[in-house]
């Protein structure tokens, strides 16, 4: 089940290969994430010593936690092989790729995110999408006439 989806992701940026990584979270914040109160719009990955950390995401307060809540925006690290991240490194270390964060989901009762090592993308290609899905849009809407 999809809790929050970056939708921008998909606009600004060529997909190359997408991963999986668990989120290590605290108590409080599992709850809020499941109660869907998650966003990952203004967030980014860090890879660090090894560690592969999100930085910016925002998990708001649990309403009924105690005074003992974590910050909204602190970095929270990501549970991955060791070799995952460091494919993901050596990606990310060429000229014009980034790692962004796709959606945060639940399986199997545990919170997850789905990262992407993208290539962003020039203006001029944003504008060929847009005119894409423009086109397509034209078309089903003259299906649905006829």
């Amino acid at each position: 089940m999809i809790v929050a989806k970056n939708k921008k992701a998909y606009f600004d940026y060529f997909i190359e290969e997408k991963f999986e990584a668990g989120i290590a979270l605290v108590g409080s914040e599992v709850k809020s994430v499941k109660a869907g109160h998650v966003s990952i719009k203004e967030s980014y990955l860090r890879v660090t010593q090894g560690e592969l950390f999100i930085l910016g995401m925002t998990i708001v307060h649990w309403k009924f936690g105690s005074v003992y809540n974590v910050e909204e925006k602190r970095p929270r690290k990501l549970l991955m092989h060791k070799k995952e991240i460091r494919k993901i490194h050596e990606k990310v270390s060429q000229q014009g790729f980034t790692i962004v964060p796709l959606d945060v989901h639940l399986s199997k009762g545990r919170v997850k995110l789905e990262i992407a090592v993208a290539k962003g993308k020039k203006t001029y290609d944003k504008r060929e999408a847009i005119a894409k899905k423009d086109a397509r849009r034209d078309e089903e809407r003259n299906i649905k006439i006829r």
